[in-house]
């Protein structure tokens, strides 16, 4: 049913929803257009929408082939959406979740495209703030590029930091998606420039891999590795790629290369990934057994209710899990130093061969467990076969004696 935006815009379908809103396919004086329309409860906040008036240039300023342009903010009575550009494809999730991943050469090439994207926001003062793969969208309709990839673009610049009011999340609460999370954001520190290019190496990370570095498990241990673990290898990469991807993952954010830095190193590496396949490695248990239980930094979910998937916490309290665009943004509350002392263990876990155990695993602690069962019992069945045998040597001699004068046994009765 279609629905009027403004007095600009109409609503006609919708094509996702996510924590924050609705995403509809819309008609504008322009043609079609992309409407992400906030929630009811947060156009209804006056502190967010001076926010989101405030921001209306910078947004509206961001032009580039890699970037979905905000065409304009909309604040009507309780609409409060962003139009956007409509870009007729899918989101790199929902590729990666049918692929799980992608060969080097199409992986670079998406997040070179990227990396173009976030410089000229960044020259322009604008930090993203939740590079992730939901929020990047491939035109099928744009020229094929390296490895067959096509063009990526960066999309929901603004969101973020629209919903991270003063009064929604204070100091002590942290904005974003657990695995992309760079480690100045866990420990309290703004958001500048370098928290993209932490998020967009852990993207591509996750391209090569299938799984991010420091994921799994509850969103609390998740925050915990970004601090205190360092990233492990990737088999079957280039050394001159690794090591880009470890520069941008560095803990210290001025050892990060700049967007416009990493976008040109990335194009320069296309050449020696071409025909590469993609990796065939698997994704590591998320425990270890010198690991101690983790500690949640926040509460479990409702009794009744199943745990969210990995990442996929609301963006504010009291929203729903996202649907068809999986909008996976958290609030929660920033550990503190001794939460973050309390995992280290030096190394994250490392990706290991295609099928095979992850030493420490569930899979091979359960292994473990049934071959201590399975000693346990033949370590009794052999002592029951020993108390056999000994009664059989020394019971049936006693029952033919009768009973043994041990010295302690009561007289017998005249």
């Amino acid at each position: 049913m279609a629905r009027k935006i403004g007095s600009r815009y109409t609503a006609h379908q919708i094509l996702g929803r996510g924590s924050a809103g609705t995403v509809w396919l819309g008609e504008g004086p322009e043609g079609p257009v992309a409407i992400k329309l906030l929630r009811e409860d947060l156009a209804s906040d006056q502190e967010l929408v001076g926010r989101f008036v405030q921001e209306r240039t910078a947004l509206l300023g961001l032009e580039h082939p890699h970037v979905v342009s905000v065409r304009d903010l909309v604040v009507d009575g309780n609409d409060l959406a962003l139009v956007m550009d409509l870009v007729r494809g899918t989101d790199l999730r929902t590729r990666l979740d049918r692929e799980r991943r992608l060969p080097p050469e199409a992986a670079v090439a998406i997040v070179a495209d990227i990396a173009d994207g976030l410089a000229v926001a960044h020259a322009a003062g604008v930090v993203h703030r939740d590079v992730k793969p939901e929020n990047i969208l491939l035109d099928m309709e744009g020229p094929l590029g390296p490895g067959g990839s096509h063009p990526a673009l960066l999309t929901d610049f603004g969101v973020a930091k629209l919903i991270d009011t003063p009064r929604r999340t204070r100091a002590t609460k942290i904005i974003g998606t657990p695995d992309y999370l760079a480690p100045e954001i866990v420990e309290g520190l703004p958001p500048r420039a370098s928290v993209d290019i932490y998020a967009l190496a852990t993207v591509l990370y996750e391209l090569l891999a299938g799984f991010t570095p420091f994921g799994g498990g509850h969103p609390g241990a998740v925050l915990r590795r970004h601090v205190t673990e360092t990233v492990v290898p990737l088999p079957g990469i280039p050394d001159e790629l690794w090591q880009l991807i470890v520069q941008c993952l560095a803990k210290a954010p001025a050892s990060r290369l700049r967007a416009s830095e990493l976008g040109a190193r990335l194009r320069e590496l296309l050449p020696m990934l071409a025909g590469m396949p993609p990796l065939d490695v698997d994704e590591p248990g998320t425990e270890t057994v010198e690991e101690a239980p983790e500690e949640p930094l926040a509460g479990p979910p409702p009794a009744g209710e199943p745990a969210p998937r990995r990442g996929a916490v609301p963006l504010v309290p009291g929203a729903k899990p996202a649907d068809a665009n999986r909008d996976t943004h958290t609030s929660m509350r920033v550990p503190g130093p001794d939460e973050l002392a309390g995992g280290a263990r030096g190394t994250a876990r490392a990706p290991r061969a295609a099928g095979a155990p992850r030493p420490g695993s569930a899979r091979n602690r359960a292994a473990a467990r049934r071959r201590r069962a399975a000693l346990g019992a033949g370590t009794l069945v052999l002592l029951a076969a020993i108390g056999i045998g000994t009664w059989a040597a020394t019971g049936g001699d006693d029952a033919d004696a009768g009973p043994r004068d041990t010295g302690d046994s009561a007289p017998a009765s005249p």
